[in-house]
């Protein structure tokens, strides 16, 4: 991609792998560390220009289309701010990138955080043209996070998303006896914000909630705990954390949704984040139809706190 240039105006020729694009979701993403409210301004002022003419936000740019964008200014950020990431590959090629995500590491910048995997990937790879999310995994969650390195695939992927093709499944360790006849769990859910800011998502009364199902099986129980896995059969913002705690079984370790004052106990007998592992994904590949059949084992530090339980 042309550099954008912050003294002059910047002339950009779309190509086949951003065709169909919104032109606002298109400059979001090139334009990095620009503010939204920016982009939108020189949007309306008529400063962005589509084939010599003024342009809607909402547009859909088509390979060949030749973009006019004004000279943009941003903030000096300190060089190397965002170090460059490597992370376990689960599958690779020119279309898609499956990593292992360790716990602990957000998937991309925001509320609070500077960077994340987005961010430390696109570091260590600037010949990538390409590089975005398909969907997002909790910072404190581990495991199987999907990337696009086309366009044609992410959209792909995020139909397939929306039909609930793509099998996702995690082992997530409960606090407390799950009951087994708790097979098939449909809460509606309902996101919202603290006092301080913090999202956070509760069961919904009444009609506020997004439809939310999620499938559990035991794997393995212990004297105060019980191993499940959990399918998911929707994608809402914390559902499995949110199904588990209002069924009772709160997630071992989860500081948003888990038993408080018991997560400090587990830390001291070496549990000191939360227990949810994104363990499997099969689906189709977006752009051949091959299917693809992925795992990431449960980490070191779970596996080593279930064999204290079994010990």
């Amino acid at each position: 991609m042309t550099d954008i240039r912050k003294d002059s105006v910047t002339f950009l020729d779309v190509d086949d792998g951003d065709s169909g694009q919104r032109l606002d979701n298109f400059l979001v993403r090139i334009l990095k560390g620009v503010p939204k409210s920016h982009i939108y301004r020189i949007l309306r002022s008529g400063e962005v220009r589509v084939n010599k003419g003024r342009i809607d936000a909402s547009y859909r740019i088509q390979a060949g289309d030749q973009i006019r964008i004004p000279p943009i200014r941003v903030a000096e950020r300190p060089v190397n701010e965002v170090p460059p990431g490597s992370f376990p590959v689960v599958y690779e090629d020119n279309a898609l990138l499956v990593i292992d995500k360790p716990a602990g590491v957000a998937v991309h910048g925001g509320s609070g955080v500077s960077f994340g995997v987005i961010e430390q990937l696109r570091k260590a790879h600037p010949d990538w043209k390409y590089l975005e999310l398909v969907h997002r995994l909790d910072r404190e969650t581990s495991g199987l996070l999907m990337l696009a390195k086309k366009r044609s695939a992410l959209v792909k992927l995020h139909d397939m998303m929306r039909a609930n093709v793509p099998d996702k499944r995690y082992l997530a360790l409960g606090l407390g006896s799950w009951d087994p006849s708790n097979k098939s769990v449909k809460l509606p859910l309902f996101k919202f914000h603290t006092a301080d800011g913090e999202r956070r998502v509760k069961v919904a009364e009444g009609d506020d909630g997004q439809f939310a199902h999620t499938n559990f099986s035991v794997i393995e129980r212990f004297a105060d705990f019980t191993l499940v896995e959990a399918h998911l059969r929707t994608g809402r913002t914390h559902q499995i954390r949110v199904h588990m705690q209002a069924s009772g079984c709160p997630i071992a370790g989860d500081e948003k949704y888990g038993d408080f004052a018991f997560n400090k106990e587990l830390a001291k007998r070496g549990l000191k984040r939360m227990f949810l592992h994104a363990r499997s994904l099969s689906l189709p590949h977006p752009l051949t139809g091959e299917p693809l059949k992925l795992e990431a084992p449960l980490p070191a530090e779970l596996e080593g706190f279930l064999k204290k339980l079994r010990n």
